[in-house]
């Protein structure tokens, strides 16, 4: 079998509402769906959001195209080694998810051809679903109470708030409502994106404490693991990395250096599925529990993780999603909104490979959207494009 053709299909899907976070605002998902064909009619799918943007995830497609087109799509360790060594310069964080949706369309067709859902190929069935966090737009107090009642009514146990607002106190409320809202036993979880200093990282978190956070993301810069080790001390609720722990590399010296108690991964920032896999097992052996992030994903991307979330112990927390985001999807029947889960969890895909299907129509609707609106996809609040931001806020 080879691979005869790569097809990239840029998208723009809606948001409900705009996602805020410390330094920028976006009104909906843009991805660039991914189709490997080969010799023998078997076609693969994967999907790239489209960090940093579109156009560069475009650009390495057309870069390692002439490694993939002739490839054999199940030598997978073989393939991804190629791009990775030779078409990215021994890999760039900003080429990894044009390579993570090659990567992901490759085990598409390895499960098609053999008959297999992907969960099978990567360990058989850990969990039957995947639990995910509700993610709860940041927004005025009410509307982020209300928000958090809608997220217990559809079953999801743990709520996620951006935090890191320039008014500190603008936090304070808006968790106050979240636990509101979400009710006495619901799983708070707040993410700063680096926003604060370690002094302000360290009052807050303590502040915030009276509202009993599970977890609090990336509160401190991700490229100073001595400040964020500093604030894990004087804090008594768990920090987990993000920015800091994107690739393997990364979770390593997070680890080394005592830097947080549960760790992010993203298999598009680090190449692919069976790199998801790998950060899971570096953090078992840390004694560290992992969670999925996400960039932002539609149903492929998302169909791909929990393969492999289902098969693999170490995700024990609720992983990051957007379905409480979006207004729509682009595959048949999974993805999208909240009402694809039970209870906040995805059922894992039964089917052979990724086990879903796109939406041919919605695809080619949203692919209109993306070339007519696609820059507005991107930051379109006029305050930060012309700010001059730095880091930390306080």
């Amino acid at each position: 079998m080879r691979i005869t053709a790569l097809r990239a299909t840029p998208v723009a899907v809606p948001f409900r509402t705009d996602e805020i976070w410390a330094f920028g605002r976006r009104r909906g998902q843009v991805s660039v769906l991914i189709e490997v064909e080969t010799d023998e009619g078997v076609t693969g799918l994967g999907e790239a959001s489209a960090y940093p943007s579109a156009d560069v995830v475009l650009a390495v497609l057309r870069g390692i195209e002439p490694l993939v087109v002739g490839a054999d799509p199940l030598r997978i360790e073989a393939l991804v080694r190629r791009l990775d060594l030779v078409g990215t310069w021994h890999h760039v964080k900003m080429t990894s998810p044009a390579i993570a949706a090659v990567e992901t369309a490759c085990w598409d067709i390895l499960g098609k051809v053999s008959g297999q859902p992907l969960v099978n190929l990567f360990g058989g069935r850990f969990r039957n679903g995947v639990e995910f966090f509700y993610y709860v737009a940041r927004a005025e107090p009410a509307e982020v109470e209300a928000e958090a009642k809608l997220a217990t009514a559809a079953g999801f146990s743990t709520c996620y708030l951006k935090v890191g607002a320039d008014d500190p106190r603008r936090d304070l409320e808006r968790v106050e409502a979240l636990r509101s809202g979400a009710g006495p036993d619901a799983l708070l979880r707040v993410d700063s994106n680096e926003a604060w200093s370690p002094g302000t990282a360290i009052r807050m978190i303590r502040e915030l404490e009276r509202y009993g956070l599970e977890l609090v993301e990336q509160p401190v810069s991700g490229r100073n693991l001595d400040e964020m080790a500093y604030v894990r001390a004087r804090v008594g609720t768990p920090l987990l990395a993000n920015e800091a722990s994107w690739t393997r590399q990364d979770q390593l010296a997070v680890i080394r250096a005592g830097a947080a108690d549960a760790l992010s991964a993203d298999s598009q920032m680090d190449g692919g599925l069976l790199n998801l896999k790998r950060s899971a097992g570096i953090c078992e052996a840390a004694g560290l529990p992992v969670v999925k992030h996400s960039l932002g994903e539609l149903g492929v991307a998302l169909a791909a993780a929990v393969h492999v979330i289902a098969a693999t112990p170490t995700f024990r927390y609720a992983n990051q999603g957007y379905a409480a985001l979006l207004a729509g999807d682009v595959t048949r029947g999974f993805g999208g909104g909240v009402d694809g889960y039970l209870n906040g969890e995805i059922p894992v895909p039964t089917g052979p490979g990724l086990g879903i299907e796109l939406d041919r129509d919605r695809v080619e609707t949203y692919a209109d959207l993306y070339r007519s609106e696609g820059a507005a996809f991107g930051f379109h609040d006029g305050n930060v494009l012309t700010a001059a931001p730095a880091l930390p806020k306080r």
